[in-house]
């Protein structure tokens, strides 16, 4: 196994380049603050950026927990890449991390300031300082469950190479627990309110009978109990509702939706209105004269 190894001080954009250098290198895997990630997922470990302070980051981060460590060190035997990147904030971290892992001595060990120009770094750096912004080289959705309730943002870059313009590998923009912008919560209420609204605009459901959101620290399990009209596109709308639900509470909370459970707790008949049935409008003419 050849083991790489990427070095610079927090917030110079490491993590950004990561992608590019695997690409530069023919990488299949990196290891980056306590994760391990091959092939663009994510298969073992869990961010340091979700901790809820800088000293159990940075143990995070260089697996000095030794369930962690472990869990990680054995998915990369599973595996066995045949080359990983090591992403650290200097060469002894970078080593330290691979020595943990049970990784061959890094060699080479790449420093940012030498693939990247001093103008890039200094952007980098405030966009830590003034927005706590950090970036995990892995696509959104691969990290949703770890940073369930956290904003996202998906970052794809255009890339021209020979002429042809090329999409980069997808990464993530988050903003740590730690962050010095302080922590964010969305009150239950807020979820059982959109919920709410997403029933009210749908199709064929009279009564809501009881509506909950379970918030756990991996996700949120929306439940629903609702009378619908009788139809025989039921099971067509009940699903479409699933869906829409996880697509709405996704989308507004940042949430990982875990599942939707949609309850029918019973069955009334599809009320008809004037204008779609000619008969009902004559019996209401009649009555009017």
């Amino acid at each position: 196994m050849r083991v790489y190894g990427l070095s610079g001080k927090s917030g110079t954009g490491k993590s950004y380049q990561a992608m590019n250098i695997c690409r530069e290198f023919h990488i299949e895997s990196l290891v980056d603050d306590g994760l391990f990630i091959y092939n663009n997922a994510v298969l073992a470990g869990h961010s340091a950026k979700r901790d809820e302070n800088k000293i159990t980051a940075i143990r995070t981060a260089i697996f000095d927990k030794e369930k962690d460590r472990a869990a990680v060190a054995e998915k990369i035997r599973e595996v066995m890449p045949e080359s990983i990147l090591v992403i650290g904030t200097s060469d002894a971290m970078v080593e330290r991390i691979a020595s943990r892992l049970g990784l061959p001595a890094p060699d080479p060990i790449i420093h940012i300031e030498d693939i990247v120009d001093g103008e890039t770094i200094s952007t980098a750096l405030q966009s830590r300082r003034e927005g706590g912004k950090h970036v995990i080289p892995v696509p959104t959705m691969e990290i949703q469950k770890q940073f369930s309730g956290y904003f996202m943002i998906p970052v794809r870059m255009l890339l021209e190479r020979n002429g042809k313009v090329l999409q980069d590998d997808e990464k993530t923009v988050v903003r740590p627990t730690y962050s010095y912008l302080g922590n964010f919560t969305i009150a239950h209420s807020a979820v059982i309110d959109i919920m709410e609204y997403v029933v009210s605009r749908s199709e064929g459901i009279r009564e809501i009978l009881k509506c909950s959101a379970e918030i756990r620290t991996d996700g949120v399990i929306l439940s629903i109990a609702c009378i619908f009209d009788y139809s025989e596109r039921l099971l067509e709308r009940v699903k479409a509702l699933q869906e829409e639900l996880a697509e709405e509470v996704s989308h507004m909370t940042a949430f990982n939706i875990i599942s939707v459970n949609v309850m029918i707790r019973g069955l009334k008949p599809a009320r008809k209105h004037a204008a779609a049935d000619p008969e009902l409008s004559d019996n209401l003419s009649e009555k009017k004269n």
